[in-house]
């Protein structure tokens, strides 16, 4: 029984207990896994970002928030915010993914996880307030579903690259930002990742190919182990998923590409990794597949619910919020 009263034909718990949780696998990857992500960070590593920062927007939490705009994969130009610190000298650096909701402003992102940081705040193709793009649907059930049909047209594999490339724009703004991993104390700043559900999703999806991070938090990863996933009524772009894979089976050839789990097996930096027990837009079995998957050094902070308002809600927000910080501050100094 779910803790919580909700209004769904389904139930957002899926009947799973912890142990049950934390035992659930990754796929196995498809043939070429890993030559198609390195391939394709490669790409992303070859383009000139050309970042371009707009003046001011704001000062707050010890930052100053500044509009940016750079160049990703195809040639296209995206938006997003570049966040610096109000006074001393940048010790840490970040880049921040978003959700499905989009983002229309750095919001709850600022402050950073650390004191001393600077961040860009990317919005993917497509998504928030600054990287609509005539012809990607800006709306989640649709733009998941966009370019599905292939795994070179498939529009998750660009947001990642919107990812890589974010990192790129943040290495030429703040240049003495450590470009791999493993400075010592006094030896310069180091860069971390930041996710939360989509956004979550995509750094499982990047962090493994892509040596310039030291580690990363995720939250209510998405895309987890896709073959179970879309057996698991949910809401959003979950939904739209399982629904398309129902009527198009054969999408499942293309979805293996972009498991997250799959991926997460594979990342090689420390991680913190907050799944939650109760989540009607992304199931918990495929939010802890990407969990399990991970090796060695991993955290795990439980979240008793994702994507659900409930009593509460904004003292365990505080506490990931105090995790996320520690984590990071063992981390990155």
């Amino acid at each position: 029984m779910s803790e919580f009263e909700h209004g769904y034909p389904f139930d957002p718990a899926y009947g799973r207990s912890l142990d049950e949780l934390l035992d659930i696998p990754a796929p196995a990857p498809p043939v070429g896994f890993d030559a198609y992500w390195r391939d394709r960070f490669a790409a992303a590593a070859g383009v000139a970002t050309a970042p371009a920062v707009g003046p001011q927007e704001d000062e707050r939490d010890g930052s100053r928030i500044f509009g940016l705009s750079y160049t990703s994969v195809g040639g296209l130009r995206l938006g997003g915010w570049l966040v610096l610190p109000a006074a001393g000298p940048v010790e840490h650096g970040f880049v921040i993914g978003h959700g499905y909701g989009g983002r229309q402003e750095p919001g709850a992102d600022v402050p950073l996880p650390l004191p001393r940081s600077a961040a860009i705040l990317p919005c993917v193709r497509g998504m928030g307030s600054r990287s609509r793009r005539p012809g990607i649907p800006g709306e989640a059930g649709e733009h998941v579903l966009h370019g599905i049909e292939s795994r070179e047209t498939y529009v998750i594999g660009d947001c990642v690259a919107d990812l890589w490339c974010a990192a790129s724009a943040l290495l030429e703004l703040v240049p003495e930002l450590k470009t791999g991993p493993g400075s010592g104390p006094g030896e310069g700043a180091r860069l971390g990742y930041v996710g939360e559900s989509l956004g979550g999703g995509l750094g499982a999806l990047a962090l493994p190919w892509d040596d310039r991070f030291d580690c990363g938090q995720l939250t209510v990863p998405t895309f987890g182990n896709h073959p179970l996933r879309v057996t698991l009524p949910s809401v959003g772009s979950g939904e739209a998923v399982r629904v398309y894979s129902d009527r198009h089976p054969e999408v499942m050839d293309v979805l293996a590409y972009f498991d997250a789990a799959t991926a997460a097996k594979r990342i090689g930096v420390p991680m913190l990794v907050a799944p939650a027990l109760f989540d009607p837009a992304v199931p918990p079995p495929g939010q802890f597949a990407v969990y399990n998957a991970l090796p060695e050094p991993r955290e795990l902070h439980l979240l008793r619910a994702g994507h659900f308002e409930y009593v509460d809600e904004r003292g365990d927000v505080a506490a990931l919020v105090k995790a996320r910080r520690g984590f990071f501050a063992a981390r990155l100094g």
